[in-house]
């Protein structure tokens, strides 16, 4: 059976993945207004009479009267409230939806970007969710806010549009109903105020919604649509084994091959595409025979490809055993209504042994047109050199070949003499496979003749001539002839296909191993190393990957290393880089230059440029190497994008972090420094001016507020120096051995005022050994955790410290009777700054205490952990030490 008469296994898998899943139906717009969320409610209300169950997960009337009555009678599903920059933003529940599970729920604006903290961020994953449990979705976009045609739109309306969706989810909707609207009429529903309030519709006039700029969205629009409809049907008919064309859509096909004229050809093909308004894309057929093209062959395949590219067609490249075969095919599976060729010049032999390819395809062609073009189409086409009809082997192949019929006259000879082995064309035979295997088709065809005059002169009678006195030896010897010509050309067919897909797969190897290679890499000096060496391996040639770096391109990699490009080549790289075309040697621009810069793209644009050279003459790179050249590229850049992300990520989580951490210090210092020095200031200046009439009591009191106040300051002080001394790494503990009682007892007396209307009770295990830690910052520790502790208990509860010995480690806890810690924030309390959210009052700190403190802990080799009492109020610090820190 034919292979296009089967289902396409990619398409069955396609549809397969799809079982289980809601469908998805997009109604497309071109612009704000068009009526897309209108027709989405009226279809969604037809459904619900025909009695589907339907609800609203998120529909944005704009205040639109029409629009809004169209939502009264579905269910709505409540939004969910989500706190934003101190404002509370309602979004889509998807939750509730996938708990509520509708048969069909309206999802407006696909392209919306979710508030930050949702599950995921932007609408449309939240869609692919609901799909995925089964139900289905009714959604509406407008056409700018598709990737591929954001900067197409912007260029149109001069706007960019920041909320985008992936094309595939429009190439993977089920259903898509275009939104249409003549611009006329759009323009009046603005001046009616159907689209915007009056003062906004006056200034979208002004700039979007001009005649020209709409015009231009609306075919967009339309065209969009077309091919989104074109790829449904030929999907449909690839799962369903239609033979094509079905000649819904025009589509032409140019046919490519090594011989002169090539360009002209697609040229040709461009002006029939464009008489008949149909897309072209231009095709070559990679045979076996490839292998024996010449540079100059090669040359004129890829100078072919790369016209059809600049003259707005696709290109593609089809492996086949034959080239009928394969171009055909393909035409089919993808609904080419038009075939584009051209007649070869042929010898009368090549006539006579065998039928032209033109002659092949019109054959296969069916239903599709092949239009053949004559040689006199133009010059190009004329003076083809004739095709040399021996491809060029190594002399050795052939001696080889010669080589293997004496063998096969040797073995013949034995076990005809020691043996009695009569039938000895059997041995020829695997000597002509052999040689096919070996060295292909021509020198096993010079085998074959070989051996069928060995076989006649040694061993059919009469002995060691060429004359044959018995017919039936003559039917013998005619039939062992026709049999190694008809194997060795079989086993040379194998043999040729064998060694492609060896190529192929060798190819497809270093791909995969490079892939996992820059997968695996997150620094972007080694992945551009690793792009360079891969790419210098594969394609044998010099390479220099450039990168922007402080506003202009630098080498930032090359293999061999290579760090400095003269003026000439850096002026060739920037012109790609400005253009995202190639320039240099062998491309249409600047072809003076010694390299070939290409350059390297993904979705969002043009990322680096790669510089090749070699020393061959003519073109770098062959139409095989500049697909693997653009396999490559697509990777790396990829790669580099994914590094850069990484990195910009990090930098805005650090400048984040930063700027947190600077906004909690101004927080700090305002109140923690200016509080104490508003008190020292009013006390000093009440003892200034009262002095004559204050008593001895009321002095001491003032006198005590500065003091107080004073070593508050100091406190605040010593814990920014002690935060900066640890985030320097300038912490050096001086381990030794210590009681833990006295450093204990120093931190009590230290914290004595925190204490004054607390209880404090103190269980320390009896003949604790010595532990080695730094007493100084031991005492430090203890004195934040008293300190936190007094702050956040009650007056008149307890706060507790015990330590006893568990194992090999001494443990040490400080509990307090106070709120306790919500369960999030155990281990937050530990980063700078950071202060529990306050509920009656807020209490006094910097919110440095408790990082300090694990900091100095660790230090001395310890942990320090934080969680709630058992009886549910109350914190518990927990310091465990080991009893012996090196």
């Amino acid at each position: 059976m034919n292979d296009t008469a089967r289902p396409s296994p990619e398409a069955l898998l396609a549809d397969a993945s799809r079982e289980g899943h809601g469908r998805l139906k997009i109604f497309l717009g071109f612009a704000p207004g068009v009526g897309k969320t209108y027709e989405m409610l009226t279809a969604a209300r037809q459904k619900k009479l025909e009695g589907l169950d339907v609800a609203i997960g998120v529909v944005e009337t704009h205040g639109r009267v029409d629009t809004d009555r169209l939502t009264k009678g579905l269910e709505i599903i409540p939004k969910k409230r989500m706190a934003y920059k101190g404002r509370v933003l309602a979004e889509m529940d998807l939750d509730a939806i996938l708990i509520r599970k509708p048969k069909l729920v309206l999802v407006d604006e696909l392209a919306h970007t979710n508030v930050e903290g949702s599950r995921h961020p932007k609408r449309y994953l939240d869609v692919e969710e609901i799909l995925a449990a089964g139900i289905d979705v009714y959604s509406t976009l407008n056409v700018q806010h598709l990737e591929s045609l954001n900067d197409v739109v912007a260029r149109i309306t001069k706007v960019r549009v920041n909320e985008t969706v992936p094309d595939l989810v429009l190439d993977r909707a089920n259903d898509v109903e275009l939104i249409d609207l003549t611009p006329d009429d759009l323009l009046q529903r603005l001046k009616d105020g159907k689209v915007y309030l009056p003062e906004v519709a006056e200034r979208a006039q002004k700039n979007y919604f001009v005649p020209g700029n709409l015009t231009a969205l609306r075919e967009i629009a339309l065209r969009r649509t077309a091919q989104r409809v074109d790829d449904q049907m030929v999907s449909y008919m690839k799962s369903h084994a239609i033979q094509g064309p079905w000649e819904a859509s025009e589509r032409v096909l140019v046919r490519v091959n090594e011989r002169p004229g090539g360009a002209a050809l697609v040229r040709y093909g461009r002006r029939l595409a464009d008489r008949i308004g149909a897309s072209w894309t231009a095709a070559y057929i990679e045979t076996p025979a490839a292998q024996h093209f010449s540079e100059e062959e090669r040359d004129r395949i890829a100078e072919a490809l790369r016209v059809a590219e600049r003259l707005g067609g696709q290109t593609v490249t089809i492996p086949a055993s034959n080239v009928a075969d394969g171009l055909v095919a393909y035409a089919h599976a993808n609904n080419f209504v038009h075939i584009v060729t051209a007649t070869t010049r042929r010898s009368w032999w090549e006539t006579l042994l065998r039928r032209s390819t033109t002659y092949e395809i019109i054959r296969q062609a069916g239903g599709v047109s092949v239009h053949v073009v004559p040689e006199q189409l133009g010059r190009a086409l004329q003076g083809a050199p004739k095709k040399k009809f021996l491809p060029p082997i190594e002399r050795n192949g052939y001696l080889q070949s010669l080589l293997y019929a004496a063998l096969a006259v040797l073995i013949g000879t034995v076990l005809k003499r020691v043996l009695g082995v009569s039938n000895i064309g059997v041995v020829f035979l695997i000597a002509v496979l052999a040689s096919a295997v070996r060295y292909g088709l021509w020198p096993a065809l010079v085998t074959s003749v070989t051996a069928i005059a060995a076989f006649n002169f040694f061993f059919l009678p009469p002995l060691y001539t060429f004359t044959i006195a018995d017919p039936e030896n003559v039917v013998v010897l005619i039939t062992v002839g026709i049999v190694a010509v008809i194997a060795s050309n079989l086993t040379a067919r194998v043999r040729a296909q064998a060694i492609v897909a060896r190529e192929r797969a060798a190819v497809t190897e270093s791909l995969y191993q490079f892939a996992r290679k820059l997968a695996g890499v997150f620094v972007l000096d080694d992945l551009l190393w690793a792009t360079a060496h891969q790419m210098a391996q594969m394609l044998k040639a010099r390479v220099v990957i450039l990168l922007p770096e402080n506003g202009k391109l630098s080498v930032m990699a090359g293999f061999p290393p290579e760090d400095v490009l003269d003026e000439s080549e850096i002026a060739a790289a920037n012109w790609v880089w400005e253009r995202a075309t190639p320039a240099g040697r062998g491309a249409d621009s600047l072809p003076g230059a010694k390299r070939l810069y290409l350059p390297v793209k993904t979705g969002r644009g043009t990322v680096g440029v790669i510089g090749l050279d070699s020393d061959k003459p003519g073109p770098i790179l062959t139409p095989d190497q500049r697909r693997l050249f653009d396999a490559l590229a697509d990777q790396a850049a990829l790669a580099i994008e994914r590094v850069k992300l990484a990195e910009d990520i990090e930098k805005s989580r650090l400048s984040e972090q930063a700027e947190s951490l600077r906004a909690a210090l101004l927080t700090s210092i305002s109140h923690d420094l200016r509080t104490p020095l508003s008190v020292i200031l009013g006390a000093a200046s009440s003892l200034k001016s009262l002095d004559s009439t204050l008593d001895a009591s009321s002095r001491e009191t003032f006198v005590g507020t500065i003091m107080e106040e004073g070593e508050r300051l100091n406190r605040f002080i010593a814990n920014l120096l002690d935060m900066t001394r640890l985030e320097s790494g300038a912490i050096a503990p001086k381990l030794e051995a210590t009681d833990l009682s006295d450093v204990v007892g120093s931190a009590l007396r230290r914290a004595g005022r925190i204490f004054q209307d607390h209880k404090l009770v103190v269980a320390l295990e009896p003949n604790l050994p010595l532990v080695k830690l730094d007493p100084v910052l031991f005492e430090q520790v203890l004195f934040n955790l008293l300190d936190n502790a007094g702050k956040y208990a009650p007056a008149g509860t307890e706060i507790a410290v015990a330590a006893s010995r568990v194992g090999g480690q001494i443990v040490l806890t400080v509990e307090d009777h106070g709120n306790g810690i919500p369960p999030g924030d155990l281990e937050r309390i530990f980063d700078k700054f950071y202060r529990v959210e306050a509920r009656d009052r807020q209490n006094a700190g910097t919110g440095l205490g408790l990082p300090i403190s694990r900091g100095f802990v660790e230090a001395m080799g310890g942990t320090i952990t934080a969680q709630n009492r058992e009886g549910g109020t109350g914190a518990r610090f927990t310091i465990t030490l080991p009893l012996e820190v090196a």
